[in-house]
């Protein structure tokens, strides 16, 4: 089932949400401030969203912390910004033009590192990266940051878990590829069809068992001097870029 987190990416908190209405070249669909916010910060929201032409929706201050996902930090205010590269795996794979290289997320929780693999995907030119609704560090200001703003155009795939976005993946006629250090295939060596897909595992627990069933091949990246394994961001930028050296399309 679709969930409006498959259309927009929500920043909430003051000073994202004026950078989103201040920045012409994103689509705000709303924005929701709390009812109980008023004086000079409130209006200041207002007036840059009344300048945008950008509808204002007021809400209960639970409401906002529900709608932004975040009790701490909401300050009373969220916007839904159109990311227009985003849909529904389902969708993108039995679309018309389904992505060659896609990249599945599971069990990443660092907003950081969701943001710096969300930018170094974009970059090279990866089809489509797969963001999971639970299980993955949601789309918010932390991973917007990180990503230096990209997180707004890349190509977000949405489904509920890894676990749906591996088997949708495999019942599509993509091989699953997963990297781990200990796999005797280098990266570098192995055979890589343009249409393929590739899981990054957690941080600390690697690729999750239900998703682990799916894969059909285990690749690893070469090391030197002693280093065991990589950040999973940086393992991400280096697979990326070298489907991106494989695939002269995506150039």
């Amino acid at each position: 089932m679709a969930s409006p987190k498959d259309r927009f990416v929500t920043v909430y908190g003051r000073k994202p949400v004026l950078e989103a209405l201040g920045d012409a070249a994103l689509q705000v669909d709303k924005v929701v401030l709390a009812d109980t916010a008023r004086g000079p910060a409130a209006r200041e929201i207002l007036d840059a969203a009344s300048a945008r032409g950008v509808d204002v929706q007021r809400a209960t201050a639970q409401r906002v912390k529900v709608l932004a996902g975040n009790g701490k930090q909401d300050q009373g205010v969220l916007a839904d910004v159109v990311a227009p590269r985003m849909k529904l795996l389902a969708d993108a794979l039995s679309g018309p033009r389904p992505p060659r290289g896609v990249l599945l997320l599971d069990g990443i929780t660092t907003p950081a590192n969701v943001g710096m693999i969300l930018r170094t995907a974009t970059a090279a030119g990866m089809g489509g990266i797969v963001v999971p609704r639970r299980g993955v560090a949601s789309i918010d200001p932390l991973v917007v940051k990180a990503s230096a703003g990209v997180a707004f155009h890349a190509p977000v795939l949405r489904c509920a878990t890894a676990a749906e976005a591996a088997e949708l993946l495999r019942s599509s006629g993509y091989p699953l590829f997963a990297l781990a250090a200990d796999a005797p295939a280098s990266l570098f060596a192995a055979e890589l069809p343009a249409k393929a897909a590739f899981v990054l595992g957690s941080e600390t627990a690697g690729v999750s068992p239900d998703v682990r069933e799916h894969v059909t091949s285990w690749l690893s990246i070469p090391m030197r001097g002693g280093v065991e394994s990589l950040n999973v961001a940086s393992a991400a930028a280096v697979l990326c870029f070298e489907h991106l050296r494989r695939d002269p399309s995506t150039y």
